[in-house]
């Protein structure tokens, strides 16, 4: 972004430089900076209007395409929120923002413990189609869920109102910390797929920092969306991920699986020509999600990691700061005897996952897709045995998948919860896989049936910023 001095801007609209001054002081020019004592504006940003008249009440900005434009319009997800958007403030938006969902194929539960994950975007995500608001309100609608939120960027509510849109809350103002915020938007949001075990709460944050930041001019670097993103989910008691959910939601690419080493955040791109499907089967049973299992399982393995270094003499500061990852398989085997058996069976699922994840990219390269899923489908055993977390539907969706023609592996998504389970397939076998599988769940659970459902995706590229 190029910024000019108040001199510069003053001539372009016609103001005396005292008022832009005033304007700057005021935050009401998006953008603005100060570097020293000169402020500092972007080029592009609009002049002020003055709140006194419905001009600034109602004004918006001219329609232009927004450069965090991707359209994925063959599944409708983009015609949707558009038409919505009509239909519901009577006019055209001027942006539309897509983000992709993400999957682990391997290393799921595992980055919390600094180890690698073997990830991807999929062609499904969150679209959004908005439009700027200069009275500096935002305004959302989900077609998902229900209630409208509705805030001023200067004045975010306080404290947790216990709806979809607290993440968003908390993003708008981690990212008023960073930049200053004066307008708002309307926006009409809407999700592709069921919003259970895809990382959908990161994937909307995400969607919506984009959407806030680029309407108010503000080139939001990855890092900072990573880290907001990380902050927005933990606040808001969604999970205490890392930053894994928003990595692969950015650096993935078509075509490709994205290795992640989350012990310092470093990855890269994995090809195969292989072609495959990825069919994701939602259990059809409600979200109840439970973060304290899943911390439980997080502090099981850190208390381990904790015990053994004190057993085996090596330097340790805080449980917190501990992790799996420092202690080596070897030095694990020879004192295992002395931790309880649960924390045994918590470690032997982390270990033997970071296993897994090392194979799968050797078969992944070599384009063995039968030995990379055999891989995924042992991962989703261990998490039933090891991990211990499930329930019995999506267990027996599990079992149902795996004994299918075609299926390469399949495994648990969404912590292993009672969300979903995604699986790898030979698109010769997609569509006789899902009709099957369909039919022997629905019948063991007649209940589900019209909550269940499946999808056929295929990789994608990560958001573009």
């Amino acid at each position: 972004m190029e910024y000019i001095s108040i001199h510069e801007i003053s001539k372009k609209w016609h103001m005396k430089e005292r008022k832009v001054t005033a304007f700057c002081r005021e935050g009401r020019i998006a953008g603005a900076r100060k570097k020293g004592k000169e402020w500092l504006i972007p080029s592009d940003a609009l002049a002020p209007l003055d709140k006194r008249t419905k001009e600034f009440e109602n004004y918006t900005l001219e329609v232009k395409e927004a450069n965090t434009t991707v359209s994925y319009t063959e599944s409708g997800g983009e015609a949707k929120v558009v038409d919505s958007y009509k239909k519901i403030y009577k006019r055209d938006p001027m942006y539309t923002t897509f983000t992709p969902y993400r999957l682990c194929l391997l290393g799921i539960n595992y980055d919390v413990n600094k180890g690698s994950v073997l990830g991807l975007t999929l062609d499904k995500g969150i679209h959004i189609a908005y439009a700027t608001k200069l009275n500096g309100i935002i305004e959302l609608i989900s077609l998902q869920y229900p209630k409208r939120a509705q805030w001023h960027v200067l004045e975010p509510p306080i404290g947790i109102k216990e709806d979809w849109a607290d993440p968003l809350r908390t993003a708008a103002t981690e990212l008023n910390k960073r930049y200053p915020l004066r307008i708002g938007i309307s926006a009409v949001i809407d999700g592709e797929l069921p919003v259970d075990g895809l990382s959908s709460s990161n994937t909307l944050i995400i969607t919506f920092l984009n959407a806030l930041a680029f309407a108010n001019n503000i080139k939001i670097s990855l890092e900072e969306l990573i880290s907001i993103a990380k902050v927005s989910e933990k606040g808001n008691k969604i999970t205490t991920n890392t930053k894994l959910d928003s990595m692969i939601e950015i650096y993935s690419k078509k075509n490709k699986l994205l290795h992640i080493d989350t012990s310092n955040d470093t990855y890269n791109l994995l090809s195969n020509n292989t072609k495959y499907d990825i069919v994701i089967f939602f259990s059809g049973l409600n979200n109840d999600y439970d973060l304290t299992i899943y911390n439980t399982r997080t502090d099981e393995l850190r208390t381990t990691s904790y015990l053994i270094k004190g057993f085996s003499k090596q330097e340790y500061t805080t449980i917190k700061d501990t992790y799996l990852r420092d202690i080596s398989y070897d030095i694990f085997t020879k004192y295992k005897s002395k931790i309880p058996s649960t924390f045994i069976k918590r470690s032997e699922h982390w270990y033997s996952e970071q296993e897994r994840v090392a194979k799968g990219i050797k078969y992944y390269q070599k384009g063995d897709l039968s030995s990379f899923g055999k891989l995924m489908t042992e991962s989703g055993n261990s998490s039933i045995t090891n991990w211990e977390v499930s329930s019995k539907e999506l267990i027996n969706l599990f079992n149902i998948i795996k004994d299918n023609e075609g299926v390469y592996g399949t495994r648990f998504s969404g912590s292993g919860f009672k969300r979903c389970c995604i699986a790898i397939t030979n698109p010769k076998y997609t569509k006789k896989i899902i009709k099957s599988v369909t039919d022997k769940y629905t019948s063991m659970y007649p209940k589900l049936k019209n909550k269940y459902s499946a999808h056929i995706c295929h990789t994608a590229d990560g958001v573009k910023i």
